[in-house]
């Protein structure tokens, strides 16, 4: 999964780190919304959230 900030950074990090969205399909995934200022993302159809603090540090679901 790629997230591009405002400032142009791009960060990459795996999909299998969250088996709900790698397990949805790309159209489901695109359907995300940026909450708390810009501090998570969030799905709703996926009932997923993610901190972008988190992404940044390298957490995934198992160390966490």
């Amino acid at each position: 999964m790629w997230v591009t900030f405002a400032d142009g950074r791009v960060l990459g990090v795996p999909l299998v780190w969250f088996p709900v969205l790698g397990a949805a399909t790309p159209a489901r995934r695109m359907r995300y919304e940026i909450g708390g200022g810009g501090i998570s993302l969030h799905w709703p159809e996926l009932d997923e959230d993610l901190s972008i603090a988190g992404l940044m540090a390298g957490v995934d679901r198992e160390s966490a």
